[in-house]
């Protein structure tokens, strides 16, 4: 049986990391996005606001990568 080394561990837990954070985000994104394109379609006047909303999800990303980040940097 082969046991993983301290690098081994070490980047798995980078990759689930960025790997939740991402299924995290794409879970938010789907309902903001809808719901974004949604107020769009009756008031144009709301862009920025829905595109603010559409990408606030997105520092969960920067998020996990940073965490990767700082896991990479104990090898």
């Amino acid at each position: 049986m082969v046991l993983l080394n301290d690098a081994g561990a070490i980047a798995m837990a980078a990759g689930i990391a960025i790997g939740l954070a991402a299924l995290g985000t794409a879970w938010a994104e789907k309902d903001i996005g809808s719901a974004a394109v949604g107020a769009l379609a009756e008031n144009e006047k709301i862009f920025g606001k829905a595109m603010i909303l559409t990408v606030i999800p997105e520092t969960i990303i920067i998020f996990g990568f940073l965490i990767a980040f700082l896991l990479m940097g104990k090898m």
